[in-house]
């Protein structure tokens, strides 16, 4: 257990855009993920579950589209980012995540027992699931739908229903996970309310475009760039330096040059040295037949 100093690191964005049918979350996610892209379509992944709208839009640009089929499980969801991931995308939108709780909710209602304690049973499932977007090494867009809220007030001795805003369609707390969330009206405008970034925060509501996927990818590679786990301690200058000296073969001295490029600008004269002494040892005709070098 050690503190360290706090650190801003390059992050992937993980987003969500919920909002009520023909709001237009497909679309804005997708003008969302051609900023975080610069444009580049084809490191974009769709995972549709609903029902094909994402191909509505494919006069943007080639992005890619995975079709998922009931039932919507977490698991196929986590599988679906796998296959994404391994596509190297750089954008998944997740379009939406709200079947997979619906489906939870389906799950839980065929339990037997106790209702309750049935949810342990449930939540590690939506558990695995969102770890899997927030843990995953990609921009995601999470587009969630929302339904219309309601609580009863007590008027003149009776009880009223009135409207108390929209409910996303997914477990309660859940826009917490997120680093940034947009609400999106069925005029499409926007307004965040969740913003770690500090770009939408208390601003008007706008219109998503392509510009605000860029402004939002600078945000993200505004830290440093994370440091690699190594297998093996890294070593100093000095000890680089005793190691050029002991090599014995060209491809040694290439892997170690590569290797340690934070000591290339100081060393690179004993690199260049050594590659001139390693080629002239490897080099037959610099040797005559009886093993001592020529003189040229």
């Amino acid at each position: 257990m050690q503190l360290r100093p706090s650190e801003r690191k390059i992050a992937k964005i993980k987003m969500a855009l919920q909002g009520s049918a023909g709001s237009g979350k497909t679309y804005s996610s997708l003008l969302l993920a051609q900023g975080l892209t610069n444009g580049n379509f084809f490191k974009v992944a769709i995972i549709d579950t609903e029902n094909g709208s994402a191909d509505l839009y494919a006069h943007l640009g080639n992005y890619n589209v995975l079709s998922l089929t009931p039932p919507f499980t977490p698991e196929k969801y986590i599988e679906a980012i796998e296959v994404c991931e391994k596509a190297t995308m750089e954008v998944i939108i997740i379009d939406s995540i709200s079947h997979a709780w619906g489906e939870l909710l389906d799950f839980h209602s065929r339990l037997a027992g106790n209702s309750f304690t049935n949810w342990t049973k449930v939540t590690p499932r939506q558990k695995a699931f969102i770890n899997k977007i927030l843990q995953c090494n990609a921009h995601v867009i999470a587009t969630m739908r929302t339904k219309q809220d309601y609580v009863l007030n007590q008027k003149g001795g009776k009880y009223i229903p009135e409207k108390v805003g929209l409910k996303a369609v997914q477990r309660d707390g859940l826009d917490y996970e997120f680093t940034l969330v947009f609400d999106v009206d069925i005029k499409h405008f926007a307004v965040s309310s969740k913003d770690r970034t500090g770009l939408f925060k208390g601003k008007p509501e706008f219109v998503i475009n392509t510009y605000t996927g860029k402004r939002i990818l600078e945000w993200c590679n505004q830290g440093s760039l994370p440091v690699k786990s190594s297998p093996y301690t890294k070593l100093s200058e000095n000890e680089v330096y005793q190691k050029i000296e002991s090599c014995t073969s060209l491809s040694d001295l290439s892997e170690l040059y590569k290797e340690y490029p934070e000591y290339q600008n100081n060393l690179n004269h004993v690199f260049m040295e050594k590659k001139k002494l390693l080629s002239q040892l490897t080099n037959p005709q610099n040797f005559s037949t009886n093993g001592h070098t020529q003189n040229h």
